[in-house]
């Protein structure tokens, strides 16, 4: 027969304290931010080149 074995919970430490997990996200925060913030530029930079679509391939087909 298998042996069962007794898992530590993610919350037991051995001094018998509880552990605290506070996790640090201000760097997760801020890569959001300035993910965000390109896509938005992105997006607006090509609403723009679609309204001059036109001009702007009569450059390249000549």
């Amino acid at each position: 027969m298998s042996k069962k074995i007794k898992a530590s919970r993610p919350g037991a430490s051995i001094s018998g304290k509880p552990f605290e997990f506070n996790p640090d996200y201000s760097q997760v925060k801020r890569d959001l931010r300035r993910i965000g913030l390109l896509a938005g530029t992105f997006v607006a930079i090509l609403v723009v080149l679609s309204f001059f679509q036109e001009q702007i391939l009569a450059l390249f087909v000549k």
